[in-house]
């Protein structure tokens, strides 16, 4: 069958079928209704029990009835023996087991309205629709299943004959139907191929687990196998494209993130994704934020030339087609670039949320009021301005129910506090975000406790910890971030950046610095200008003044050039015990006014706002452009 230009199997048209697994589903089902007197906690375990297994892939019955077991050992009894009466009896005792099975639910409303319902009206009108040589090959099926206790796969056949859409549709080959698997257990056992909706459920499930618990979804290879197994079947399938670019993304390709973003687009457009409701804008409006994500990939790997063509680009097509909103998109990116290639980005960001602002697009509009906040304090602005300006879009996030830009808000607030020496004031803005409760809703088990704001969070208080010298608190929270942000995931890189400047730190008060030096080059990979600001305190204690004072000289340069006040500010402090007297006072006068010596001194050994400056540049790259 060829679809847009491909020829590929038509798999996914066929919206459902039945399956021995399905039939073991449905016995349960039918079990359910029919056993009265059953223990309320049972069945609100197996109601919950209900959805996964039904929307998710086939399982195995040996599987399915350990799942079943953890919720109701009784019930499993009695699917167990539904099953082998239907495989060890006759053909006609399957048949008899659907034309039975809506009648346990004649009496019920949930067969009308719920998802239960729905699916067995799918099942039965999929099982009524099969000509008899069909029935036959499902029995037999379903008696393999049974005997052996693994999950028979289906032809390609059986699966086009019980198809209720093209029937020209071209077939696949039985051989190579029977060598793919299109979704593996964690024993990576094979299973049987997806319906459309058991692979919309398996994207849905995934996705949402990338985006708030990573380390509950699969792992980046198994799932990027997944991926083209699907595909393979259905190489227009969007949305399998889609998660391809955010799986990748987690392992830092730049190659096949580039390449599924790309075919997302193209998929959608194809495919006919825009419809009508978008009028002879849905060409023209795909492409336009095809460019724009492609701008933001290339910001997020570090490509400044790359990701500046695609903006303008970007902005160059929705000026054409007067698209306001992704012209603020692409202002937000663009300032967010500006400030990645260490430009001086404020006029921008005013302008972008003056901009935002007009056209009611609060998201934008508070996250460069963030951005503002994020550049004050590293140039030295007064404590009070920052706080409230922070506290005015509060109001406005509250409002709006924009959890993920209160967390932000809560962390950058904990750092201003801790950068102006309030530890009691930064220990009470992290303990709010730790203990508040997301306003999103939860799916599939998940809590909102491992984004950015989190991370940069729990890596205040362990500095704080650290400080007062509770080394052993600081492991335990060490040990959670772990837990919570294995080193492959993207906010990995706070946890490591913090763990490795308490061990510095620790190394240098107790004067071990053989154990120090070693640090300095693990903070030099993860942050440069950490980096520089810790090798010269190493080569201070060692009384190497010489080396010290280039290193300070260089570090104190670059950080003109980024307006970096508060860095600029701890190089002056540590020069005072380096040069020799007159010739400080020279330099510091020629850099720093007495305001903003003032407003930015940092607390005494405290190495402050470290892991400010890794909250808000990574915070902003989080602006999502989806729309």
């Amino acid at each position: 069958m060829m679809t847009n230009g491909v020829v590929h199997a038509n798999v996914f048209s066929i919206k459902d079928w039945v399956t021995p697994y399905k039939i073991a589903v449905l016995s349960l089902l039918y079990e359910m209704s029919t056993t009265k007197p059953m223990a309320l906690l049972d069945r609100r375990r197996l109601n919950k029990l209900i959805l996964p297994i039904q929307q998710g892939p086939d399982l195995t019955l040996e599987q399915f009835l350990k799942i079943v077991e953890e919720c109701c050992l009784r019930m499993v009894n009695a699917v167990k023996l539904r099953l082998f009466l239907m495989a060890d009896g006759e053909l006609q005792d399957m048949e008899h087991f659907f034309t039975m099975l809506p009648n346990a639910f004649s009496d019920s409303e949930a067969f009308k309205t719920s998802v239960v319902g729905l699916f067995m009206r799918q099942m039965l009108l999929a099982y009524n629709k099969l000509s008899f040589s069909q029935v036959y090959k499902l029995y037999k099926s379903l008696q393999q299943y049974c005997r052996r206790g693994n999950q028979p796969e289906l032809s390609a056949e059986d699966m086009e004959l019980t198809s209720n859409e093209d029937p020209s549709a071209d077939r696949i080959d039985k051989d190579e139907l029977d060598t793919a698997s299109l979704h593996q257990s964690e024993s990576d056992e094979t299973r049987g191929p997806l319906s459309q909706k058991q692979a919309e459920y398996f994207l849905a499930r995934q996705a949402y687990l990338l985006k708030n618990d990573e380390n509950k979804a699969m792992s980046p290879a198994k799932l990027q196998d997944e991926l083209n197994n699907i595909l393979k079947f259905n190489p227009d399938f969007a949305e399998a494209h889609y998660l391809s670019y955010l799986n990748s993304m987690r392992v830092q390709d730049i190659y096949i993130s580039t390449h599924s973003l790309l075919h997302y687009f193209d998929r959608l457009i194809l495919s006919g994704g825009e419809g009508k409701s978008n009028g002879d804008e849905g060409y023209g409006r795909s492409l336009r934020y095809a460019v724009l994500n492609l701008a933001t990939l290339h910001c997020r790997f570090g490509h400044y030339q790359q990701a500046d063509l695609a903006l303008q680009e970007s902005i160059r097509i929705a000026q054409e087609a007067n698209d306001h909103v992704c012209l603020q998109h692409c202002l937000s990116w663009l300032y967010t670039l500006e400030q990645m290639k260490g430009s001086d980005s404020v006029v921008l960001t005013e302008d972008s949320v003056k901009i935002a602002a007009h056209f009611c697009l609060p998201y934008l509009a508070s996250l460069g009021i963030q951005s503002l906040v994020q550049q004050g304090a590293k140039q030295g602005m007064p404590a009070n301005k920052l706080l409230d300006a922070l506290r005015g879009t509060d109001i406005m996030h509250w409002k709006q129910s924009l959890s993920e830009l209160i967390e932000i808000s809560l962390a950058q607030t904990t750092s201003i506090w801790r950068m102006y020496g309030k530890s009691t004031m930064a220990r009470q803005q992290a303990q709010l975000l730790l203990n508040m409760n997301s306003l999103e809703p939860v799916n599939f088990g998940v809590q909102q406790n491992n984004t950015e704001a989190f991370a940069v969070t729990l890596c205040h208080l362990a500095e704080l910890h650290a400080e007062q010298g509770l080394y052993a608190v600081v492991s335990d929270i060490m040990k959670h971030l772990k837990q919570q942000f294995p080193p492959h995931t993207q906010h990995a890189k706070l946890w490591m950046l913090c763990d490795l400047k308490i061990q510095f730190e620790k190394a240098m008060n107790d004067g071990k610095y053989h154990l120090a030096d070693p640090h300095v080059t693990a903070i030099s990979a993860l942050n440069s200008t950490e980096g520089l600001y810790r090798k010269a305190q190493l080569l201070k204690a060692l009384n190497q003044t010489t080396k010290a004072s280039k290193i300070l000289k260089q570090l104190q340069q670059r950080c003109e050039k980024s307006k970096n006040t508060e860095m600029i500010i701890r190089c002056v402090f540590m020069k005072r015990h380096t040069l020799p007297t007159g010739t400080l006072a020279s330099q510091s006068r020629q850099h720093l006014s007495t305001q903003q010596m003032c407003h930015a001194l940092p607390p005494a050994g405290s190495g402050a706002a470290v892991v400010w400056d890794d909250c808000g540049q990574s915070s902003l790259g989080n602006v999502s452009c989806w729309c």
